[in-house]
């Protein structure tokens, strides 16, 4: 213990002891019940305030001797009971029952320490009692002497020390700690690094954030950048004439890319103020920090990294094009447009039909294959994200655009008649020369077709994965806590079904569902048994068709209703014990009323994953009116209760205050902040409510802006109609069918190539999430808000050129 508070960082450490014990008794009544092996704990002074989260008081008092809820459950004993154990095999000692304790970290607290993962235990042990150190040095110093391999000892430390805030460099330098740690106590001790074991799984997780980050961010990212561009380009006409008018008066061409240059600079400086400025304040509303990073050099980092992404956008926008029409274009070539609209050449060599192929290659291999999205070695800190796996969704979101971008403009060019024909209603006699008038500007109206549709998509697979995500994290929370609300009886009280009737009663309960709890031997193997009623469990658990192998969630639980003897096992038990459906198992349960373990036939009946509140390994489920005949033993150990989901946290007190003190109540929402799967354990708010509000916002200006902005490009042509007499109606019929076009058929192509992105996305997180997503969830509200507003920015574009063209023909005609 001295070298070890000797070590630079420690600020507790206290040793904690370890006596094994051939099992414990008790005698209740006429019965007497005797366990298998046990452990003994020495718990030193102070060592609870030190460590609080190591145990749970249940019942009884909080020190003396303490006993483990499991131990006190085998035994049917409760607080004053008395409980004998043996010593070394020669001498036995009674004592009596102080108070009854949980141990939530049982798994650390009875690791081997120093052992490799594969050859430490499968479970802590079910028989625990915790003595005082200085009574259990009175009971057992003697057996240190004669019996020294049934005793150990271990020094829980608590660090003071601060850790980097990178959880690889974290768990990098904890493992460093840990070892030269081991190297100061020479061969003397060995050491157990649990904080190590949890920044593993922190650095993974900060991976998943990154990962997501990526996935939610990016393509919003490059959607600004090529709405900007688009933007930007719109100008690149009259930037032509600028050029061939100062020529004409002496410019350079050294001068007319000075100007293309600084008119880069201004657009893409502004633009970073703006931009930096407004990612400030959103920020701060949305993650409570006005900084882009953990550290001053990370946020350096992020906003020198995003303005210089704006300057390059702008300088690709408007700086090249200046600098290559400067070069080579004439005064004459500036001032005219020659020639035919021509295919651009990725068209022609078919990229966009090659990127969809090979996504959807690259996504059968990867799940074919079966792939980690987070490589993390054990033991080796530093861990990678596997990029490939996102593979086939990009490619599939660019190829789905560059296809969009096909089929619009082989629409325009190939189906003149039949847009036409749907373009009659609205144009009348007008149908065919709007028609041909699109198919002229084909490639104009099949840009904006495509960035409508990639916005469109990109909103939609953001929501539909952020709802598919809260939809998995409420799945996590429901197997974690059972139900919206839970009540756990204290051991050693025996409650009946009948008693969920009073809870009933209680202001915000929907139903009861008692669950029983039970322990079965299947051979040697002890394993968890869950009496579960058929007719009800599935609503009030709300199982998933995930969790079972041979049928659907209603399919199973009909087969238990409909054979009451069905029973229902992990894959593991199935293939230990080489079952087949049909097959009868025997198990061993305890009896109601002489206490000791019989034999009890059940029928497999069907594989079950997972279960609400049931461990991840080995569990069976089975019909609860069975299982209280057969060992004549109808008493529950927990109440599933329904209360609607929003209102579990005041259920759940109105439960508590109503039973006292003694069951131990838990609420859905409580466990919502306490998941733990994988992915899910990474929390998306703040960054899911910024990309969608985004999304709307990008929506609307892609529906809009470019509406507009290519609208206006032909501003000379619609001002020469209006100048000849055309009418409101009639200009309206070549912009409304623009309009119509453009932003129906992104729309639809997004919609699509959406839902063909998320599915793929949720597919390759198929690993990740525990357990899978049985099906997608569709926020159809958030996706009914983007198309209004894409929609509404579309009309408000339409009606302020229909407006404009008509007043303002002939200062534009001047202009051109």
């Amino acid at each position: 213990v001295a070298n070890v508070l000797n070590f630079p960082g420690t600020r507790v450490a206290l040793p904690v002891m370890f006596a094994r014990t051939a099992g414990f008794v008790a005698v209740t009544g006429t019965t007497t019940q005797t366990t298998g092996a046990g452990v003994v704990l020495g718990i030193p002074d102070g060592y609870r305030s030190a460590f609080p989260d190591q145990i749970r008081d249940l019942t009884g008092a909080t020190s003396g001797v303490l006993l483990a809820q499991q131990t006190a459950a085998n035994l049917h004993v409760s607080v004053g009971d008395p409980i004998t154990f043996n010593i070394g095999g020669t001498s036995s000692i009674t004592l009596n029952v102080d108070g009854i304790v949980d141990l939530p970290q049982a798994d650390s607290l009875f690791q081997i320490v120093g052992a490799p993962a594969q050859a430490q235990p499968k479970a802590p042990p079910d028989n625990v009692l915790l003595l005082p150190a200085v009574q259990w040095h009175t009971v057992f110093d003697a057996l240190t002497v004669e019996r020294p391999e049934l005793v150990t000892s271990q020094v829980h430390v608590d660090l003071a020390s601060s850790l980097p805030s990178d959880p690889s460099a974290a768990y990098f330098k904890i493992v460093g700690d840990a070892h030269n740690l081991e190297l100061r106590l020479t061969g003397t001790g060995l050491v157990g690094n649990n904080l190590g074991a949890k920044l593993g799984s922190a650095r993974s997780d900060s991976l998943y954030a990154q990962v997501l980050f990526v996935f939610l961010g990016l393509p919003g990212a490059v959607l600004a950048g090529l709405l900007t561009t688009t933007v930007a380009a719109s100008g690149a006409d009259r930037r032509r004439r600028d050029q061939a008018l100062l020529r004409t008066r002496g410019a350079t061409t050294r001068q007319l890319v000075n100007l293309g240059l600084g008119e880069a600079a201004i657009v893409g400086v502004a633009g970073s103020v703006i931009g930096l400025s407004s990612a400030l304040i959103i920020g701060n509303a949305a993650f409570g920090s006005l900084r882009f990073g953990a550290t001053a050099a990370a946020a350096a980092a992020w906003a020198g990294a995003a303005a210089m992404s704006g300057l390059m956008i702008a300088a690709a926008a408007i700086a090249l094009p200046a600098w290559r029409d400067a070069r080579e274009l004439t005064v004459a070539a500036a001032r005219r447009h020659v020639g035919r609209p021509t295919s651009p050449r990725w068209m022609r060599w078919k990229v966009d039909l090659v990127l969809i192929a090979v996504s959807l290659v690259v996504f059968w291999l990867t799940s074919r294959s079966g792939y980690k999205l987070v490589l993390a070695v054990e033991g080796v800190p530093t861990i990678s994200v596997n990029y490939w796996a996102f593979a086939g969704p990009a490619l599939l979101w660019v190829g789905v655009g560059l296809c969009t971008w096909r089929l619009a403009s082989s629409a325009l060019q190939h189906g003149k008649g039949a847009v036409s024909f749907v373009l009659r209603p609205l144009c009348g006699g007008l149908a065919g020369t709007v028609a041909s008038s699109m198919s002229r500007q084909r490639q104009l109206l099949a840009r904006s077709v495509t960035l409508i549709a990639l916005t469109a998509a990109f909103a939609g697979s953001t929501s539909v994965f952020n709802a598919t995500y809260r939809q998995q994290a409420e799945v996590d929370a429901v197997l974690s806590n059972g139900a919206d609300v839970t009540v756990i009886e204290p051991p050693g009280v025996a409650v009946t079904p009948s008693a969920g009737i009073e809870l009933t009663n209680i202001d915000g309960v929907q139903s009861v569902t008692p669950l029983q709890h039970r322990f079965a031997y299947v051979g040697n193997d002890l394993q968890d048994l869950y009496g579960i009623d058929p007719a009800t469990i599935v609503q009030a658990t709300k199982l998933q068709d995930s969790y079972f192998e041979g049928g659907s969630a209603d399919a199973l639980m009909a087969k238990l209703a409909a054979t009451p003897d069905a029973v229902l096992v992990s894959r593991e038990t199935v293939r230990d014990f080489q079952l087949n459906p049909g097959d009868t198992i025997r198990l061993r349960l305890q009896d109601g009323r002489t206490k000791q373990y019989t034999q009890v036939p059940f029928t497999y009946a069907g594989v079950i994953k997972k279960f609400p509140s049931a461990p991840s390994d080995s569990f069976i489920v089975a019909n609860a009116a069975y299982v209280a005949r057969t060992t004549g033993n109808d008493t529950v150990g927990t109440f599933l209760v329904e209360a609607g989901g929003g209102r579990s946290t005041a259920v759940a007190q109105a439960v508590q205050a109503k039973l006292g003190p003694g069951p131990t109540v838990t609420d859905i929402a409580s466990k919502r902040r306490k998941i733990g799967s994988s992915l899910t354990a990474v929390e998306l708010a703040g960054l899911t409510t910024v990309e969608l509000g985004f999304a709307v916002a990008l929506t609307a200006a892609a529906a809009g802006l470019v509406l507009w902005t290519g609208l206006a490009e032909r501003r000379r042509t619609f001002a020469i109609a209006a100048a000849l007499g055309a009418n409101r109606r009639q200009l309206g019929s070549f912009i409304w069918s623009e309009a119509i076009f453009t932003s129906i058929g992104g729309i639809a192509a997004g919609a699509l190539g959406g839902y063909a992105i998320t599915a793929m996305v949720i597919k390759v997180l198929t690993g990740v999430f525990d357990p899978p997503p049985a099906s997608l969830a569709i926020p159809w509200n958030y996706l009914a808000l983007v198309t209004a507003c894409g929609l509404g920015s579309v009309a408000v574009a339409t009606g302020l050129t229909i407006r404009s063209t008509r007043h303002l023909a002939i200062q534009t005609l001047r202009d051109i």
